[in-house]
This record gives C-alpha cells, sequence and structure tokens, in this order.
C-alpha cells in the first residue's frame, strides 16, 4: 500500500509484522494487487465494496483501513457513510452501529 497524504503511517502492529514477516507480507501485498487488477472494478468501487464486506465481517481495521482508502480513492464521507448504512437490514442495528463507529473515526479525523 503507497502512504498518501491522507492515509497515515501504518499501525505499529501491522508494521511490526512487516518487518518480521517480511517474505509472507510481500506475498500477502502481491496477492492484493493481484485481485484488484482481476477486474474492470475502478479504484473508489473497490474500496466501498471492501468496506462494505469490512462492516460486514465485523473487523474494526479493517473497516478503520478501507475508510482510508476509499477517501483516497476519492469517496465522499457521505458514499461511506451509505455503505454502512446498507449494511443495516442484513446485518442489524447493533452491527451496523458498531461499523459506523469505527467509520467515524476515521471520518472524523479528516
Amino acid at each position: 500500500m503507497k502512504k498518501t497524504a491522507s492515509m497515515p503511517e501504518k499501525p505499529a502492529r501491522f508494521a511490526a509484522f512487516e518487518r518480521k514477516y517480511q517474505d509472507i507480507f510481500d506475498a500477502y501485498e502481491k496477492m492484493g494487487t493481484s485481485v484488484h487488477r482481476a477486474g474492470p472494478i475502478e479504484k473508489k468501487t473497490r474500496e466501498l465494496i471492501k468496506l462494505g464486506i469490512s462492516a460486514g465481517a465485523q473487523k474494526e481495521g479493517a473497516v478503520h483501513s478501507h475508510t482510508r482508502k476509499a477517501l483516497d480513492a476519492g469517496a465522499t464521507k457521505e458514499e461511506i457513510r451509505q455503505v454502512v448504512l446498507l449494511t443495516l437490514p442484513t446485518l442489524g442495528m447493533p452491527s451496523m452501529m458498531a461499523a459506523m463507529t469505527w467509520i467515524e473515526d476515521i471520518l472524523s479525523e479528516s
């Protein structure tokens, strides 16, 4: 992942994993790049989809990461909030509210 002005440094635990297990990290990054290049979906849409997946899986760190990546790819705060709102009928109110809290962690920084 290339760092941009809107993206802070990698979380410390993630950076430590990268340093300790460089070969595994490199393979993981290569797989991610390959998946992104496998089809015609543009970057902003891919990041919004991955945000929805992360919210559905209730992965706080992934929600944070994909919120940052979606912003970096040009998504608006309103688009990001709508992705989380769209999870309500499937996930239910408590899970949607958790994801909403996690995106607001990041949106309040920007």
